[in-house]
């Protein structure tokens, strides 16, 4: 194998990693299996490119930065990939002159010059919003990969065609926004919470976000925190009609059981103290793993408040409860 090229960092930051990467090619499998053509229209580094293009019989990787076109070609020949033309061009100005293509993938930079992270839409490289009225028709998937920190509300809005919505984690932290979008979508928006590298996914609708009921509780036997995918994509009441579970406070987003609920997308613990956030009640922990939801004090006031380090088996949630007290949940993680 040829020696692979890396280039600049804020290539390689702006890069999908590989489980991302690999789950996107899974989105597509799902979606169907009859690809003739896919264009990659901010080619970079190339990682999507690899992944993806091994699922159809011709891909085209493009990119105005002759640099990074040249690293791409070394590296396609490194891995061995034989299917991908490299293009080095305006990607807007190529697609509208291309007639058709079986999948168009999108990753506007999402860096300043400078460095800084930009969120919006707008603000990334290319702005795809001008010209959505023109990929659309060209291609019958167009995938988005947008800001992790972008509202996906927001996202549903400026978008065309939006079909489904995948709020994707890697560990516990959120890392993509995708959109799918077509120019024959009818119907409501799928939300899809993906967690990996279990690659659990949890689906929902906003409807049915909405319509949900969302029962409170007090604290009892079993403790669930979710995904951050689910956070994310404010998967908040629809959890509760879906699990049997109840919420401890309308805007806590910890949820509770009597009896212990399998399946839930995220941890489950068991409940075996609530204490006043007070020091007096802390002398017996040295260590614990501390996680605030809808408190006012952060995470690293409570150590140095409470004198705790952090690690251990011991995990504590601060958050407000359905009386609107302040408590600190005292668990331990559900062996089930």
């Amino acid at each position: 194998m040829d020696k692979f090229t890396l280039p600049c960092s804020l290539s390689l930051e702006q890069a999908s990693s590989q489980a991302t990467a690999e789950f996107k090619a899974t989105i597509l499998r799902d979606i169907g299996t009859e690809y003739e053509s896919f264009i990659d229209m901010t080619g970079g580094m190339g990682v999507d490119t690899m992944f993806l293009s091994p699922l159809f019989k011709k891909a085209i990787y493009i990119e105005q930065n002759a640099e990074l076109c040249s690293i791409a070609t070394s590296n396609f020949k490194a891995m061995g990939i034989e299917n991908i033309e490299v293009v080095c061009a305006d990607s807007t100005q190529y697609i509208s002159d291309i007639e058709h293509a079986s999948v168009i993938y999108a990753d506007p930079a999402r860096r300043s010059h400078s460095g800084g992270k930009l969120v919006s839409i707008s603000d990334c490289e290319p702005n795809l919003l001008p010209f959505l009225d023109v990929i659309l028709p060209k291609c019958g998937i167009l995938m988005v990969k947008l800001s992790p920190m972008l509202d996906i509300t927001i996202a549903e809005k400026e978008l065309k065609g939006v079909t489904d919505l995948y709020v994707v984690s890697v560990q516990g932290e959120c890392k993509e926004l995708l959109a799918i979008c077509s120019k024959d979508s009818v119907g409501s928006i799928s939300i899809h919470c993906v967690n990996l590298p279990e690659t659990t996914e949890f689906t929902f609708t906003k409807e049915e976000e909405q319509n949900a009921a969302a029962p409170l509780s007090m604290p009892l036997k079993y403790l669930y925190e979710p995904n951050a995918s689910i956070l994310k994509a404010g998967a908040f009441k629809v959890l509760c009609s879906r699990f049997g579970v109840n919420k401890l406070h309308t805007s806590s987003h910890l949820y509770t059981s009597e009896h212990l609920i399998t399946g839930f997308p995220g941890r489950t613990f068991e409940i075996e103290d609530i204490r006043k956030v007070h020091k007096e009640y802390f002398k017996d922990i040295e260590k614990a793993n501390i996680t605030t939801r809808n408190f006012p004090t952060s995470v690293a006031e409570l150590r140095k408040k409470l004198g705790i380090k952090e690690g251990g088996d011991i995990y504590m949630f601060a958050t407000t409860l359905i009386n609107s007290e302040k408590r600190m949940l005292i668990c331990k993680k559900s062996t089930i």
